[in-house]
């Protein structure tokens, strides 16, 4: 059964514009994915989120309709219909599928879990189960996450309804299974709290050296990217990259990042940074192959239900418009340089007037056209090449880690309606100097 819809042809509303070039074309143009998890009933019923989700992004991730409770609520009963409309959706759009997810330890039926089933009929059920889901969307599916969440943070195996039946070699009999039943899909590992170097990253890390050595089918593994504001990784790069060496491909599954509300424009500014540091990471490692976001917008996160006190997660404020992290993803994608703060106009522009053998100067000019304005501004960048701040002049500046953040003067604090302020700086660069995206609240 397929419930399709016609929404090809919606133009985006114009609260919801972003920017000239598509996040989906930024992407490509870097050979990878850009992503994130949709449900079924908001493409038909939200023409905000339909747009966006149509328009912005080159690969599609059911949230939940591929999940056990939703395709099989009573054992040998099947429900399609979310499912194959969100695959509908992504052919008629030109995107690729995620399928999310064959083998977890939550969401499952009541008749799966309260079944007193023997550990050898557990087997036959999981078998079936895999061979009748990823049977089904044979050829659709780019890539399944086979298995979800498999361990505890300090590395051991998470307790389960497979695992105490089974033991680890579930997670290898699921891999074969799904290479059965499509063998054409890309066969991930997916987990949380796996993006950096940890107890919990090198169980994964080494269950997968461990299936390649038996020589099951595993293609790739889902580093889920559930972060706090500000806590993205130092090690995300080179985690990346060793699962990449070990032959495989490496995708960003579950992008957000949460903070604790109300939402600041500081707190949006460090956001943006964050969305930018994971995407620089994964164009970084030759086989980091996309990234996909958890849900459209702050309206449609999980987040708050989960985290009370948190939210502002996603890259799309509430009212679907696009936030500091949609500018700094597009522009790590080679979209500019230039960021939008909150719900304004103003802009900040970097340029570099002057360039030497170890050393540069730049000026950073906020701009606020008619109607806009901003007091006491903040301007804030990455170095993502190791360059490094030496002197300022009409700003206050100061650099940690990566980090750049400028404050004004005492007689430029203010920058009117039409009017803008300029600040520079010397630096030292080594190897290259890229221009950074600024955020300015």
């Amino acid at each position: 059964m397929c419930v399709c819809t016609a929404l090809g042809a919606l133009a985006l509303p114009s609260t919801a514009h972003a920017a000239d070039t598509p996040l989906r074309d930024l992407a490509a143009a870097k050979g990878i994915h850009i992503g994130n998890a949709v449900a079924g009933y908001k493409l038909s019923g939200n023409a905000q989120y339909a747009a966006i989700a149509g328009t912005q992004f080159t690969s599609l991730t059911p949230e939940n309709a591929m999940k056990w409770s939703s395709v099989e609520p009573a054992r040998g009963s099947y429900n399609w219909a979310e499912a194959d409309q969100i695959v509908a959706f992504a052919q008629e759009h030109d995107q690729q599928v995620r399928g999310h997810t064959l083998v977890w330890h939550s969401q499952n039926p009541g008749w799966l879990t309260s079944g007193g089933f023997s550990a050898a009929e557990l087997r036959a059920i999981l078998e079936r189960h895999i061979a009748t889901e990823a049977g089904r969307y044979r050829g659709k599916i780019a890539a399944w996450d086979v298995v979800n969440e498999m361990f505890n943070e300090d590395g051991t195996y998470r307790s389960s309804l497979w695992y105490n039946a089974m033991g680890p070699g579930y997670v290898a009999d699921a891999l074969r299974w799904a290479r059965q039943a499509d063998p054409n899909a890309k066969l991930y590992l997916n987990d949380y709290n796996v993006e950096g170097i940890n107890a919990k990253s090198d169980a994964l890390y080494n269950l997968v050296r461990s299936l390649k050595a038996q020589g099951a089918p595993i293609d790739g593994v889902g580093l889920q990217a559930h972060f706090v504001l500000g806590q993205v990784p130092s090690t995300l790069q080179a985690n990346i990259q060793r699962f990449a060496d070990l032959g495989l491909d490496v995708a960003i599954t579950e992008l957000d990042v949460r903070m604790q509300l109300p939402a600041t424009d500081a707190k949006l500014a460090q956001q943006a940074a964050d969305y930018s540091a994971v995407v620089k990471a994964c164009l970084a490692v030759g086989r980091c192959v996309g990234i996909t976001g958890w849900d459209i917008s702050d309206a449609d996160s999980w987040v708050p239900d989960v985290f009370p006190g948190y939210g502002a997660a996603t890259m799309y404020d509430a009212n679907y418009r696009p936030k500091p992290a949609y500018h700094a993803v597009a522009t790590a994608l080679g979209g500019g340089g230039t960021t939008p703060p909150p719900g304004g106009a103003c802009t900040a522009t970097y340029a570099v007037a002057n360039q030497w053998g170890g050393g540069f100067t730049a000026n950073v000019t906020i701009t606020c056209p008619p109607g806009s304005s901003l007091t006491n501004w903040q301007a804030a960048w990455d170095f993502g090449a190791g360059q490094r701040l030496t002197q300022a002049w009409n700003a206050g500046c100061r650099q940690e880690g990566t980090r750049v953040t400028c404050s004004p003067a005492s007689w430029n604090g203010s920058v009117p309606s039409g009017g803008s302020v300029s600040f520079g700086f010397n630096g030292t660069w080594s190897g290259s100097n890229p221009v950074p995206a600024v955020t300015v609240s």
